[in-house]
């Protein structure tokens, strides 16, 4: 029992040091810049080191909480539906997947709001117009639908076992040819939204999701061909949201 305890303390303690370790650069440049730059004192020291110490404890749960849950599950299922040789379901899984965590991340909830606040300044729409929430919606709504859409590409190319180079090649040249098409006003929405959807809820499963599925199908490296969904979730929804733009 009491060394379970040690064990546990212990590990608590490196996953403790290594988020510190990282969070650690970020305080450095702030802290630089604030007392080196600017001049000025930290106008709540107190404040600042409570946050610091929260960031740590947060991200220290949330990589915790990936090692034992997230990732697990995400491969125990990726493993079940090869297992059950159902290619339908597979893709049924993953486009449901792929939509629910991106409709759910806080950051492309964001982006979308402040697009449609933008727009409507633009437009003279005053912002408690519905045509505002339905806006931003309809944009989360797109690029949920696209990440899922990606997701289903991206486990045909694994199960099919085609290199992932010529997807990439052939997305970002429509990515190109449709910038020049969309408005302008849309171009930067849609780059944005093709980082912020691969955050904090999405990447852990996604990845989980590849991994998995590539460990389960033989003649498949988990290195080759278990990754390369993150690019597929984070390049589709541009091509999407250009279009999103262009048809409204």
């Amino acid at each position: 029992m009491e060394r379970d305890r040690r064990r546990l303390l212990s590990s608590a303690m490196q996953l403790g040091l290594r988020s510190a370790r990282d969070v650690g650069p970020i305080i450095f440049v702030i802290a630089i810049f604030q007392l080196v730059v600017l001049r000025q004192p930290f106008p709540d020291l107190g404040a600042v080191l409570l946050g610091f110490l929260a960031v740590v404890l947060g991200l220290s749960l949330f990589i915790r909480g990936l090692e034992i849950g997230l990732f697990p599950l995400g491969e125990s299922m990726a493993n079940a539906f090869a297992r059950r040789g159902s290619l339908f379901w597979l893709l049924v899984f993953a486009f449901a997947l792929g939509f629910s965590t991106t409709i759910a991340e806080p950051a492309l909830s964001a982006v979308a709001d402040e697009a449609s606040r933008v727009r409507a300044d633009e437009t003279g729409v005053s912002l408690s117009d519905p045509a505002v929430d339905r806006y931003a919606m309809g944009l989360r709504v797109m690029v949920a639908v696209s990440v899922g859409v990606a997701l289903v590409i991206g486990v045909i190319r694994i199960v099919r076992g085609w290199p992932i180079h010529w997807f990439i090649i052939v997305g970002y040249g429509v990515i190109i040819g449709l910038t020049p098409l969309a408005p302008d006003e849309i171009v930067g929405v849609a780059y944005d939204s093709g980082g912020v959807t691969t955050s904090t809820i999405t990447v852990p499963l996604v990845t989980a999701l590849g991994v998995g599925l590539s460990k389960s199908i033989r003649g498949r490296n988990p290195l080759v061909d278990g990754f390369g969904l993150i690019a597929f979730a984070s390049l589709t929804p541009i091509v999407f949201v250009l279009l999103y733009g262009m048809a409204t």
